[in-house]
């Protein structure tokens, strides 16, 4: 399960940041996660309660941000959001396309911080 090792470096990376900017916990934590990733949503959540015990991100609300594939058209001439994965290939006019625009993402976004220690 992949999802554990990304919590757990999530978990890292805002406890560092918790910690740099003065505080002693955080309130909140936003990930966006691209389609692509194939991570499960049910499991990262599961894994970052598991890896935030201990840490000042323990109890922190988890919010994560879906984000679907969205593929730059060159016969189109724009970016388009694909409905699945499957295929990487224009919903318009069945062009392919490797110019993947959006949905490859894996971020911590956002971090809210508590005042409360």
């Amino acid at each position: 399960m992949h999802e554990l090792s990304i919590a757990r470096h999530a978990v890292e990376l805002a406890a560092e940041q918790v910690r740099a900017a003065g505080y002693d916990r955080a309130a909140g934590i936003t990930l966006r996660i691209g389609a692509l990733t194939c991570v499960h949503k049910d499991a990262l959540e599961f894994s970052f309660e598991v890896a935030a015990r201990g840490t000042p991100l323990e109890g922190a609300r988890l919010v994560i941000e879906e984000l679907p594939v969205a593929i730059f058209c060159a016969a189109c001439g724009e970016t388009v959001e694909l409905p699945g994965i499957q295929a990487l290939r224009c919903p318009r006019c069945g062009a392919p396309s490797a110019d993947v625009r959006q949905g490859d993402e894996l971020e911590l976004w956002s971090l809210e911080f508590s005042e409360e220690s």
